[in-house]
């Protein structure tokens, strides 16, 4: 069930000149949230940003009443969000959308690429909790461009792929050496630009195992009313905001 609240603006932390990790606070309960969730943010004091910022939730701290978003300033909102003063308070609708399927007992690969990383942490500390054996593939850019990795470590074997070879191996994700020879993993999570993504499910396609995508369509609303979001599915069209972000690649119209 999706809730309407005000947090405050508790800590920022840069990770470079356009990426952020925006953490908020509350004074009361954090609603559960699941892998894959994202939030609605209204941007505060900014009369010419009119519709929320729809941000997958990066991680929850119950404990410490804490919700947590990786953010890429690419526009006037996300922008905003990032130069807020500590204490702003900024009203959220969370949590929306649906969430990864948890598997147990598999060897799964978790594909990033860009702000895709974003619903990760969640999801390997979920997997991890059900004996899964977790391997994270990270592509960007640049070294400059990969981050989390600290995190992400906790949780599993991670590869890195830049395409200028500043880091990792060299080339897109999709060019990395985990896919050749034999290839251990039952499941395949993806995140990321469409490009990069049509090709994972494709390559899961081949080698006969399930993969889930989660969707970067825009999303005005996050409740299905205006749908800007809609993907075509082989059940038809529907809204990404509503029936994914998540979604079984095998049901994509790629």
């Amino acid at each position: 069930m999706k809730h309407v609240q005000d947090f405050k603006v508790k800590h920022y932390q840069l990770l470079n000149a356009d990426n952020y990790i925006l953490t908020l606070s509350s004074d009361t309960v954090i609603e559960a949230t699941e892998p894959g969730n994202f939030a609605e943010i209204k941007v505060p004091d900014t009369p010419d940003v009119f519709l929320r910022r729809p941000i997958s939730i990066l991680n929850v701290n119950h404990e410490a009443k804490t919700i947590s978003f990786y953010i890429k300033a690419i526009g006037k909102g996300t922008t905003k969000l990032g130069k807020l003063p500590i204490g702003s308070v900024v009203n959220i609708v969370y949590p929306l959308g649906n969430s990864f399927s948890i598997s147990k007992r598999k060897n799964v690969l978790i594909v990033g690429g860009g702000s895709g990383i974003a619903p990760f942490i969640m999801l390997a500390s979920k997997l991890k909790k059900e004996n899964n054996n977790v391997t994270f593939l990270i592509g960007a850019r640049t070294g400059d461009d990969v981050f989390l990795t600290e995190e992400f470590s906790k949780y599993g074997d991670i590869h890195i792929t830049t395409e200028d070879g500043s880091l990792g191996e060299k080339g897109l994700v999709t060019q990395h050496s985990v896919f050749s020879g034999d290839f251990p993993f039952d499941h395949i999570y993806t995140c990321g630009p469409d490009p990069m993504m049509k090709a994972i499910a494709s390559i899961a396609t081949k080698k006969r195992i399930s993969c889930e995508a989660s969707l970067e369509n825009m999303m005005a609303c996050g409740i299905g009313a205006c749908l800007c979001c809609v993907t075509p599915t082989v059940n038809g069209n529907q809204c990404v905001c509503t029936e994914g972000p998540v979604f079984n690649t095998k049901d994509l119209q790629w």
